[in-house]
């Protein structure tokens, strides 16, 4: 009989049917790749979104930004030594900035460096995606791993900040994407790149050593002996060179913990850590997943060790236990045991059903709080803007003592290297510098170094910018201070004005009365109004303050008054020549501004007395 067109002989598969099977197999690489490119764009779109927020943030971002700033310039920064150190992790920040050049594109140094978490989190999509499917978690559930960290508050507010553990965390997961790796598809360089990656991932954080009973697991279930015993070797060794001769250079070191707490971030999704926590717990008895479990119940762990920042560990903890929930999940819905454990198949899905609607309804909710805290304010970071702008108006070039976020503020602006004086630096001995620029950060830790804080003991505010732990306080070295009480400045300049307000040359009312009468105005504005009242009659529009000095208790020293002729008060005060010549007069709607440098002579108006 002949054979039909498409039939085989006995005991080969048709052609019709692996040309099926191969089709089939094309369409779900599409699939594959078309999801992952989806997860990608949620990934680092959301994070781009949330990349401004101010809050939360780990006490160690500023020194760390300037690191990665002094380095890419080439230049040297000491911070104030509760940031830890971690060269190789500044390297890599550093070569990012270089190669993008971010510091040049963005307005704000963090952003700048925040670009390069962004990127982290999605190559730990790209790369948890990977890891699912090798370790046999079926597309849904590998799916549902990616879009748990993707989408998580916790994971974008933690995600965007500047640690460098998003870094190590990034060569852990490549580190197990390559161990991963199928025995008949494995080859040598996969291990020895694995080693590679682990290295990297230990110099850049020494808490991805926890990592290594997951990593060295999985390599013992899918290589021989002998190939696991040269990726130790090779890991071995690197790490031997690295805490040995190079240790001087490659060492890392853990930071102090700061603010923010735990309870911090946990609020950001609450859901999400008791899911982590129950999946750590039920990743012990699932063989699939019992390596990444082990290595997160000892990173959990960290937690409550008290001399470590909690963001440390989260930041390792978030790609991993999202695959732990989604190997649990798995487990639950397919109902079948794995090798060497019973498992009960679901006999109810009408409840799986209502407990995982009930899951989902409860992560949305705490989504939608979580989100609410990461939303970026108007006001985040102008405070540090204004004081860097105010410090360019009237102290160009001075030498400043700053802290870490000023002094990145001060270096991206443009300010000289040299002028910048850190406050680490002044543990024993300090730079004398004419300036100082400080953070709320800054106040906190002058008190660990005694020859920054003597100098700070003999300064005076002279501008406070914004409030709470966005405030940044701007001091003069070596300025006076005003004398309390009626026989000093302040009250010379009450008497004073108050005698000013009163004459019938001069008319102001309401808040600029006032402002005269309670002694606030520069005594160069007074005395030369009082001056001016005396050829015709002034009116005063107001006193604009200058930003920040209010706040601090300075003078005002920049009024606009109007009279009948309002081209003779220009040419009135553009002639006054010494201590009274102003720094600008300038013709504005309703009047002439006039405004006055910084820090009036003492003594102008002491002698002066009420009749």
């Amino acid at each position: 009989m002949a054979q039909h067109r498409g039939d085989a002989p006995p005991g080969q598969v048709p052609a019709i049917i692996v040309s099926r099977r191969r089709v089939e197999a094309a369409a779900r690489r599409l699939l594959s790749v078309d999801v992952v490119l989806a997860l990608l764009v949620v990934t680092g779109g959301l994070r781009v979104l949330h990349l401004a927020s101010p809050t939360p943030s780990p006490a160690t971002e500023p020194a760390t930004i300037a690191h990665v700033f002094a380095l890419s310039h080439l230049a040297s920064f000491t911070d104030t030594g509760a940031t830890g150190t971690t060269p190789f992790g500044w390297w890599q920040l550093a070569g990012y900035s270089l190669v993008s050049r971010a510091f040049e594109r963005e307005p704000s140094p963090v952003p700048a460096v925040r670009e390069t978490m962004v990127l982290a989190a999605v190559l730990c999509a790209v790369l948890l995606w990977i890891l699912a499917r090798r370790l046999g978690l079926p597309f849904w559930a590998a799916t549902t791993a990616v879009v748990l960290m993707a989408v998580s508050p916790l994971a974008i507010g933690l995600q965007r900040v500047v640690i460098v553990e998003h870094l190590a965390v990034t060569w852990v997961l490549a580190a197990l994407v390559l161990v991963a790796t199928p025995r008949e598809h494995a080859r040598a360089w996969h291990d020895a790149l694995a080693a590679l990656c682990l290295l990297a991932a230990v110099l850049t954080s020494p808490l991805a050593l926890l990592t290594l009973p997951a990593a060295g697991w999985i390599l013992a279930r899918r290589r021989e002996a002998s190939r696991v015993a040269f990726t130790a070797v090779v890991f071995t060794l690197g790490l031997g060179i690295a805490f040995g001769p190079a240790a001087s250079v490659l060492r890392p070191d853990l930071p102090r913990p700061g603010p923010p707490g735990l309870g911090t971030w946990v609020a950001l999704d609450p859901v999400l850590v008791v899911l982590s926590m129950v999946a750590i717990v039920a990743g012990m008895v699932l063989p699939r997943t019992r390596p990444l479990a082990v290595s997160a119940l000892l990173i959990a762990a960290v937690l409550a060790w008290p001399a470590a920042p909690v963001e440390l560990p989260l930041a390792l903890l978030l790609p991993l236990t999202p695959l732990l929930i989604a190997e649990v999940a798995t487990t639950v819905a397919e109902g079948t045991p794995q090798a060497g454990h019973r498992l009960v198949p679901m006999r109810h899905p009408v409840s799986a059903l209502v407990l995982a609607t009930t899951l989902v309804l409860m992560s949305v909710a705490g989504w939608v709080h979580g989100f609410g805290r990461l939303r970026a304010e108007p006001s985040a970071g102008i405070a540090l803007t204004q004081a860097r702008e105010w410090l360019r108006d009237n102290a160009s070039g001075a030498a400043v003592l700053v802290d870490d976020a000023s002094w990145t503020a001060l270096a991206v602006d443009g300010w000289p290297l040299g002028s910048l004086v850190p406050i680490g630096t002044c543990a024993a001995t300090c730079t004398s510098p004419e300036w100082a620029v400080l953070t709320a950060s800054g106040q906190r830790d002058r008190q660990r170094f005694p020859a920054a804080s003597a100098f700070l003991s003999g300064t005076s505010r002279v501008a406070v910018f914004g409030s709470g732990p966005e405030t940044v306080t701007v001091s003069r070295f070596g300025e006076p201070t005003d004398l309390p009480g009626e026989s000093g400045e302040a009250g010379a300049r009450a008497r004073a004005g108050a005698a000013l307000a009163s004459s019938g040359q001069v008319h102001c009312e309401g808040q600029t009365r006032d402002v005269l009468a309670a002694g606030d105005v520069d005594p160069r504005l007074i005395a030369t109004v009082a001056a001016l009242a005396t050829l015709q009659p002034v009116r005063l529009v107001g006193f604009p303050s200058a930003p920040g000095e209010a706040a601090a208790g300075q003078p005002l020293r920049r009024l606009v008054l109007s009279g009948q002729d309002e081209a003779s008060i220009s040419e009135f005060y553009a002639g006054q020549r010494a201590i009274f010549e102003p720094a600008s007069v300038t013709r504005v709607p309703g009047g002439v501004l006039v405004t006055y440098p910084l820090f009036p002579p003492p003594g102008l108006l002491t002698p002066f007395s009420a009749p």
